[in-house]
């Protein structure tokens, strides 16, 4: 549980361990972030990818009800 531990690109710095999903997501796509996929991560939890047209993508970690946000980092683009 680590949203606090990570600089997201265009949000101001997190400092919760986790949040609802409905707030985290507001975070996102209040600055433009948009959904780009999920699949089955470690745990039953699930990851799901974030998208902008000028920040870095976000892959971000949920529980696996999808209702709290655990975490969320920067990945490189895939070229």
């Amino acid at each position: 549980m680590t949203l606090d531990k990570h600089k997201l690109d265009g949000i101001e710095q997190i400092t919760e361990k986790t949040l609802p999903t409905e707030k985290f997501e507001k975070l996102l796509t209040d600055v433009g972030y948009y959904r780009l996929g999920s699949a089955p991560a470690k745990g039953k939890r699930v990851k799901i990818w974030w998208r902008h047209e000028t920040y870095r993508r976000i892959e971000s970690i949920y529980s696996p009800d999808e209702t709290i946000a655990i975490t969320a980092y920067h990945i490189e683009e895939l070229y």
